[in-house]
């Protein structure tokens, strides 16, 4: 019924008293829920880092199978154990940012996050959470990528990331992402798992672990391109990723963030697993044909002291599935 038709045609009493009541529920709802909000911690001073030792720094693996390929390179690591305790509640943080197929490569591998959920579950993860603040329509971006259909079949908790439920990031130093909202869901886990896929950026020259991260934040994604490495930085520094799993199985080329010409994408079939992500997006960027201190977050972590990227002296398993 539209609003002024209540007003044209004559109503009883009841039917009065009746709207009247529904209109005040809904006013104390929206009042429960404002202050609800207006509850919520307002700032955050990001994740504990926690140091976790594996046996490795760093393993780069390949194989024909993504799937077995994540599992291998998680157990030759130290297993997802190491990471995810019983009862816990773990993030795992694709691409999913672009209208686009596991074949043109813009998103992380669907098999590869089926592969990370499983493992979470099985070392006692009590909720797996997934999502991404996308670029294209969200709802397609989900369904495009593959990542929404695995995830419910893999019986992980996949979302849209609520606008209102976030906190203001706050930096120990002089920092541009001071007060830049970050959805609480990427705060509140107790592992976090980053897997972006490793690609062309025509801004950044490639999208990395530390790139993948903008997706856990909420307000203008847009002005985070201004000063963006030293942004990635800092962002990175107040996630403190607990696990890095670079999907590099396709490799966007060219033409990237969004791509979308099959003949850009390059089958690698490679995985690189590390709990750094400076060491793992320097030996992605390497992989790629980039020096690493060309790539403008990875040069900004150096300069403050936040990572390494010494490729020569990291303990690096190379392991073939």
């Amino acid at each position: 019924m539209k609003f002024d038709s209540i007003f044209q045609k004559k109503i009883s009493r009841k039917e009065f008293l009746k709207l009247l009541c529904s209109g005040a529920s809904l006013l104390v709802t929206e009042s429960i829920i404002a202050k609800a909000a207006l509850a919520l911690p307002a700032d955050s001073t990001g994740r504990i880092k926690k140091n976790i030792k594996t046996a490795y720094d760093l393993v780069a693996a390949s194989g024909s199978d993504p799937y077995q390929l994540t599992l291998k390179a998680i157990q030759a690591i130290g297993g997802m154990e190491h990471f995810v305790k019983p009862n816990s509640t773990v993030l795992i943080k694709p691409n999913i940012a672009w209208d686009r197929t596991p074949e043109q490569a813009a998103n992380t591998n669907p098999d590869v996050i089926a592969a990370l959920i499983d493992l979470c579950f099985q070392a006692g993860a009590k909720r797996v959470n997934i999502f991404d603040n996308c670029c294209n329509d969200a709802k397609r971006c989900y369904d495009n990528s593959g990542i929404q259909k695995i995830a419910k079949e893999h019986k992980a908790n996949i979302f849209f990331p609520s606008p209102w439920n976030v906190c203001q990031a706050k930096f120990a130093y002089q920092s541009p992402m001071e007060n830049w909202p970050v959805f609480r869901e990427a705060l509140e886990c107790d592992t976090f798992i980053n897997v972006p896929i490793m690609k062309h950026h025509r801004l950044t020259g490639l999208t990395l672990s530390m790139k993948n991260l903008m997706g856990i934040c909420s307000g203008s994604r847009g002005n985070i391109h201004t000063d963006i490495g030293l942004k990635l930085a800092d962002l990175t520094n107040f996630i403190n990723p607990d696990l890095t799993v670079i999907d590099a199985y396709r490799v966007l080329l060219r033409n990237g963030p969004v791509g979308g010409n099959l003949e850009d994408v390059q089958l690698t079939q490679k995985l690189i697993v590390g709990t750094e992500p400076v060491l793992t997006d320097a030996y992605a960027a390497k992989l790629m044909g980039y020096d690493p201190m060309s790539i403008p977050y990875i040069a900004s972590a150096i300069n403050r002291d936040l990572g390494n990227a010494d490729l020569d002296q990291a303990n690096i398993l190379d392991l073939t599935v």
